[in-house]
């Protein structure tokens, strides 16, 4: 038998489709005390079969700095912002929109020290349409994405 037969033998798997909608949801990772951190992750699908990627990891410093943000993406995903607690062990479900206008300013906010500049990133994304946020969205997680960051970073801070 020669190479190119065997490998016409070898039983191909075929890619199972996942049914259901992109959405998103935050972990809540306890930290010290009464703080958290964060992990949004980018899922497909629902119930059984959940394709989940982490998008973006911040730690109980940076969630701080974030919370307006964080506490409008719960309520536009039809939670009260009470769900948001240190002691939370469910994952917490976003709308599809909120999720990515959420993921994007986590995106841009995380390597910013100066407080000014994170109100000035939060600022000019909550002030972008829905569209816009999808394009910059898919340009910070595609392969440029560290370009991308910079240059919206670059657009919304005037640094």
């Amino acid at each position: 038998m020669t190479a190119p037969q065997r490998a016409a033998t070898v039983p191909s798997r075929r890619l199972a489709a996942v049914t259901g909608v992109r959405g998103f949801r935050l972990i809540v990772q306890p930290g010290r005390g009464e703080t958290y951190g964060l992990t949004i992750e980018e899922t497909y699908g629902e119930a059984g079969s959940v394709l989940t990627t982490a998008v973006a990891t911040l730690t109980p410093q940076q969630t701080g700095r974030v919370v307006d943000a964080l506490f409008a993406a719960i309520r536009g995903s039809g939670h009260q912002p009470s769900v948001l607690t240190f002691t939370r062990k469910a994952p917490i479900r976003l709308a599809e929109s909120d999720g990515v206008r959420l993921a994007l300013i986590l995106m841009a906010t995380q390597p910013i020290a100066k407080h000014e500049r994170v109100r000035a990133l939060i600022a000019g994304i909550n002030a972008m349409s829905t569209e816009e946020t999808y394009y910059w969205y898919s340009k910070c997680i595609g392969i440029d994405a560290n370009r991308a960051r910079k240059a919206l970073r670059t657009l919304l801070s005037d640094d």
